[in-house]
């Protein structure tokens, strides 16, 4: 785990922060950088203008992971987060080292506080056209 700094799940530190990389070696050249917490998942964009863009993980619905064949090469993944937020319903951590470990993570964690929320995910299938 060169990039990703994994820490203890108590209080509201980070368990994964990682960089975005290049798809070519998989370099750490660009000014995207992923925290995620066992609360909260970060995606903070730009160097003159940055965009910082936060979603709880009991909002988080579903998690896909792919992997192209430049990707595998360089052992590289990309995390998709759909979740039912207005501004972002579709976070990605592109090109992320470590993505499956991320990705379980991801799952797991944003079960676990539904279940703190006690909260349930439903999909509206259009009962009240009936």
């Amino acid at each position: 785990m060169s990039e990703i700094i994994k820490e203890t799940m108590t209080g509201n530190e980070a368990v994964f922060t990682e960089r975005k990389r290049l798809l070519f070696f998989g370099l750490p050249w660009t000014f995207t950088k992923y925290t995620i917490t066992p609360t909260m998942l970060t995606v903070d964009e730009g160097l003159l203008k940055t965009t910082e863009n936060d979603c709880y993980m009991y909002k988080i619905q579903d998690v896909r992971l792919s992997q192209s064949l430049l990707e595998k090469i360089f052992g590289l993944g990309t995390v998709e987060c759909f979740s039912g937020d207005v501004t972002h319903p579709d976070m990605c951590l592109l090109h992320v080292k470590n993505a499956k470990e991320i990705k379980n993570y991801i799952l797991e964690a944003s079960e676990e506080a539904r279940m703190k929320r006690r909260t349930i995910n439903t999909v509206d299938i259009g009962a009240d056209d009936i």
